[in-house]
């Protein structure tokens, strides 16, 4: 790969701030203490570097110093926490990894169709707005469910699952704010508050300019 595509120190993210697949890749990030160099990017001008290393032209995606490619942000998240993982966000207090994984796809594959179309309704022909945004409720009230027998959704501790799948969450109750406050939720809207109100939400929440070609370096992390 083109050394223009790599950092001799920190491997590079690109990432895109309100992005919930960014986000949760921040996240791990973060609290896996992993720095990285930070390229903020506008979707609608997405720079062509970004699309060199991954043609599929969505965040986020990350070049490790080595010049791998990851642009999953499930596999960024378990590639930052499989070197670092200080909250034990890989060894949740109940069930185990693959069943974290299996609710993740479950919200990654059916609740985010129908929250794009209960959220967006004007990119779709013919959508029912808020059929899908019942069909989105189907999803939350299982979440709630798990909630109502612990504080997160496998255990008392927070884990993968949690940070995974928040960010969507949030991203459907931003839509009808009111609406979502209505609902008979009060063990997932409590989770959610704790979330959006957490400091290392509020960590990966930073604002920073768009990324063009030489410009300064911008480190995200800890580290």
């Amino acid at each position: 790969m083109p050394n223009d595509y790599m950092s001799p120190i920190y491997p590079i993210l690109y990432s895109f701030r309100r992005c919930p697949y960014a986000m949760r890749a921040r996240l791990a990030l973060m609290i896996s203490d992993r720095a990285c160099e930070l390229r903020e990017v506008v979707l609608r001008d997405k720079p062509q570097e970004m699309l060199d290393v991954s043609p599929k032209g969505t965040v986020p995606i990350l070049i490790d110093v080595d010049g791998r490619v990851l642009d999953q942000s499930i596999d960024i998240m378990l590639w930052a926490l499989e070197q670092h993982d200080p909250e034990k966000w890989l060894r949740p207090k109940e069930g185990s990894v693959a069943e974290m994984l299996e609710l993740i796809s479950q919200f990654d594959y059916g609740f985010k169709y129908h929250l794009d179309r209960y959220k967006y309704p004007e990119r779709y022909a013919g959508v029912d707005a808020q059929a899908h945004r019942d069909e989105c409720a189907l999803y939350l009230g299982k979440l709630n469910a798990k909630l109502i027998k612990n504080k997160y959704l496998f255990g008392n501790n927070v884990a993968l699952a949690d940070m995974a799948i928040a960010p969507f969450v949030r991203q459907f109750a931003h839509t009808d704010k009111i609406w979502f406050n209505e609902q008979p939720w009060i063990p997932l809207q409590a989770w959610l508050t704790a979330f959006t109100d957490s400091e290392i939400y509020a960590s990966v929440m930073q604002k920073y300019p768009k990324w063009e070609s030489g410009n300064p370096t911008v480190i995200f992390g800890r580290s």
